[in-house]
């Protein structure tokens, strides 16, 4: 009897992936019928090194855990780490952390929108969202000096102040993307060949939503009203009373799939440029630091007992960072890290089943996933499936640099 199924391996290296994950799938014909993901191609032991360091170091390099999110780490970072000392932040850092945020959020939704375009063929489509997306990307730079990893954020505050010219700047940016986010909705919700291949697409019910934790665009695209802005308030969102946008209140139904995502992220688009505009319309005066003294900083981390909780709504859902000091040193004792990605990859095996063969770049697309956010550790088995215990893994690493070096003539 001739085989009715057939295994067909994405990844970890594929067109489609931006970065290393398998997906494993059965097909019948087109049809998926079964699917399997591993994670773990890109283990970097971020929160390993950040208990090895001084509490500043480190949240430099949260802000590496992601490119895309660089500012939404280090973001729940320091509200982490002051709820732990039991500082707060001035009201005029407060605002301008969230202006940041809101700039970030527009910047990566217009990138998803893009990345999906392009991975259905729509290329010209995700040339014009990235023009667009430039404009933000520019004026991230004016204000903090890069593009990316902006090393704005500061436990207490933040490191730069809003100038004028910033704000003239910021204004000039609202007006354009009010223009250009009309636009992209005309073309992205009303294409009928963008409609056609969203529309039932990764669809996740309210209550499959529920179940799987998915958080961020995911969630809410399936009806659930879910934002750590709305839910949890901090620092400006506090007093903006932040909703969550849901298809339901767009277009009065939910289908949950991509072409309700891309609803949501539209017009969160929108709800930012609003957030943005309260924020530099009743930006509060005053310092922007509570202890400008680097030293100072670390000498009461040094002191202090305490442990603390950071929730931010990413662009792609809410991204938590838990602390805490113990009194004996100028870092974390503590750091752990839960990004959107590790709850909204759970997603990808319910809504490929069934799915054709064609839609499961859309479906690892749409949830817009990030690999480096969502591993945990490394696990290393010998080929009878035995765990191995970490100092051998370091015997035999050594070994192999060792022999390396040897090969290759290195004396040091």
């Amino acid at each position: 009897m001739a085989k009715s199924t057939y295994y067909i391996p994405v990844g970890p290296i594929h067109p489609a992936l931006k970065e290393p994950i398998r997906v494993e799938a059965e097909v019948e014909g087109e049809k998926i019928v079964k699917v399997d993901v591993k994670r773990g191609f890109a283990h970097r032991g971020i929160e390993y090194m950040g208990m090895k360091r001084n509490a500043i170091q480190t949240l430099y390099l949260s802000e590496r855990i992601c490119g895309i999110c660089s500012i939404s780490h280090p973001y729940a970072f320091v509200l982490g780490s002051e709820k732990a000392l039991g500082i707060e932040a001035p009201p005029r850092a407060q605002y301008i952390r969230t202006v940041i945020a809101e700039l970030e959020r527009i910047h990566s939704h217009i990138l998803w929108l893009g990345v999906i375009a392009h991975e259905m063929g729509f290329d010209s489509l995700l040339f014009w969202t990235w023009k667009g997306r430039e404009k933000i990307l520019d004026l991230l730079e004016l204000i903090t000096g890069n593009r990316i990893n902006y090393s704005m954020y500061m436990i207490g505050g933040v490191r730069r102040d809003l100038k004028e010219s910033h704000i003239k700047a910021i204004r000039e940016a609202i007006d354009y993307y009010w223009k250009f986010t009309e636009q992209m909705k005309e073309i992205f919700l009303s294409d009928p060949v963008y409609k056609a291949r969203t529309r039932g697409v990764a669809q996740l019910s309210k209550e499959l939503a529920l179940k799987l934790n998915v958080v961020g665009p995911v969630a809410r695209a399936a009806g659930l009203r879910i934002d750590v802005r709305q839910d949890t308030p901090y620092d400006a969102y506090a007093d903006i009373d932040v909703k969550a946008i849901v298809p339901q209140d767009i277009v009065g139904e939910v289908y949950g799939d991509g072409y309700d995502i891309t609803l949501v992220r539209l017009y969160e688009i929108e709800q930012s440029l609003d957030i943005i505009e309260y924020c530099i319309d009743n930006l509060p005066e005053g310092k922007i630091l509570a202890i400008p003294n680097y030293v100072a900083l670390l000498n009461k981390i040094k002191k202090t007992q305490g442990e603390g909780i950071g929730m931010h709504e990413a662009p792609r859902g809410e991204v938590i960072h838990y602390f805490k000091y113990d009194g004996t040193r100028d870092g974390p004792a503590v750091w752990k890290v839960v990004a959107p990605s590790y709850n909204n990859i759970n997603s990808w095996g319910p809504a490929l089943l069934g799915a054709e063969v064609a839609d499961i770049p859309i479906v690892v697309a749409y949830i817009d996933p990030c690999m480096c956010c969502n591993d945990r550790m490394a696990v290393v088995k010998d080929s009878s499936g035995k765990v191995l215990p970490y100092d051998l893994i370091r015997k035999k690493a050594i070994e192999k640099t060792m022999r390396i070096k040897k090969e290759l003539g290195v004396r040091k």
